[in-house]
C-alpha cells in the first residue's frame, strides 16, 4: 500500500455503515498480532506506549512519540492514526506543525487534544482550543494526500463532566474543519447519542465495558477506539500470572498463552 492511499482508505472506513473498531497497540508485536486478526486500521496509544516504557501517561516527549508512530506504521500495511496528545506545543502554529510531523511519519491521521498537560489548568480556553483545531485542519487540508484529523474534547477525562461544554467544543471543532470528533470518557449511551446528534462529522467513542459495538453504532458512532485498554489488560495478565507464581508456585496461567510456534511464525513473516 502506498502512502497516497492510506488516508483515503482510512477515511472510507468512517463513511461506511455502522461502526468499526480501531485497536491501539502499544508496540510492534501487538500491532502485527492485531493486523493478523483482521482489523482494518490501527491507532497508537499515548498512555499505552508510555506504560510500555515504564513512564506515566504524558511522560513521552513529542519526538519520541513520532519515532514510535513510524515504527507502528512500518509494522503492518494498515492505516494508522496517532494519539499525539496536545501536539508539539500550545499555540495554533504548533498544532499545524504537529500535522506536518504526523504526515511525514506516514500516518493516515492523528488526534490532537484540548488537554493542556497541566493538571492545575487542564483544558485550553475555548477560543484557543478552536484556533488550534482550525490551524491543524488547515494544515491537514494543505497536504498532498488525504489525512484524517481528529479533534478531541477532554473534559470528561479531567474532572469536568460538562456535556454541554463538551458538545459546544465539538461543534466548534467541526466548524473549524476537524474530520472526526472525539470526547473520551463518556460513560452513558445517552451522552454518546447526544454528541452524535449534535454534530454531522464522524464520532469516535472510547470503548468501555458498558457499551457494545452494535449499541454504539445504533447511537450514531462511526469509530470505536480502545485507548490504553489492551496495554492495561496485558499488564493485568502479567500481574495475575506473577501472583499465581508467588502465591501458589504454579504456572496454570501458561494455558492461556499464545503458542510459541504461532508467535514465531507471525514475527518471521516479513511485511
Amino acid at each position: 500500500m502506498v502512502l497516497t492511499d492510506i488516508g483515503s482508505i482510512f477515511r472510507a472506513l468512517h463513511e461506511a455503515d455502522g461502526a468499526f473498531v480501531i485497536p491501539n497497540p502499544s508496540d510492534i508485536g501487538m500491532a502485527k498480532l492485531l493486523a493478523s486478526l483482521g482489523f482494518k486500521a490501527l491507532a497508537t496509544t499515548s498512555a499505552g506506549f508510555a506504560f510500555s516504557r515504564g513512564l506515566p501517561d504524558g511522560g513521552v516527549g513529542f519526538e519520541e512519540m513520532i519515532a514510535h508512530c513510524r515504527e507502528i506504521v512500518a509494522a503492518t500495511p494498515l492505516p494508522v492514526s496517532a494519539d499525539l496528545e496536545h501536539g508539539k506545543g500550545d499555540s495554533p502554529d504548533s498544532a499545524a506543525e504537529t500535522i506536518l510531523a504526523a504526515e511525514a511519519a506516514g500516518l493516515a491521521g492523528c488526534s490532537i487534544e484540548d488537554y493542556t498537560g497541566d493538571p492545575a489548568n487542564p483544558i485550553y480556553d475555548f477560543s484557543l482550543a478552536v484556533e488550534r483545531v482550525a490551524a491543524a485542519s488547515e494544515a491537514a487540508r494543505a497536504l498532498m494526500r488525504d489525512f484524517v484529523f481528529t479533534a478531541r474534547a477532554e473534559n470528561f477525562l479531567h474532572g469536568r463532566a460538562d456535556l454541554d461544554d463538551t458538545i459546544r467544543r465539538l461543534q466548534a471543532f467541526e466548524k473549524a474543519g476537524a474530520d472526526v470528533l472525539y470526547a473520551p470518557g463518556l460513560s452513558e449511551i445517552a451522552q454518546v447519542r447526544a454528541v452524535c446528534e449534535a454534530v454531522s462529522r464522524p464520532v469516535n467513542v472510547l470503548a468501555t465495558a458498558d457499551f457494545s459495538v452494535s449499541e454504539l453504532a445504533e447511537a450514531g458512532v462511526s469509530r470505536v477506539s480502545l485507548g490504553s485498554k489492551l496495554t492495561s489488560f496485558a499488564f493485568g495478565s502479567i500481574e495475575r500470572a506473577a501472583r499465581e507464581i508467588l502465591s501458589s508456585g504454579t504456572f496454570t496461567f501458561a494455558e492461556g498463552a499464545l503458542p510459541f510456534s504461532r508467535l514465531q511464525e507471525m514475527f518471521s513473516d516479513k511485511r
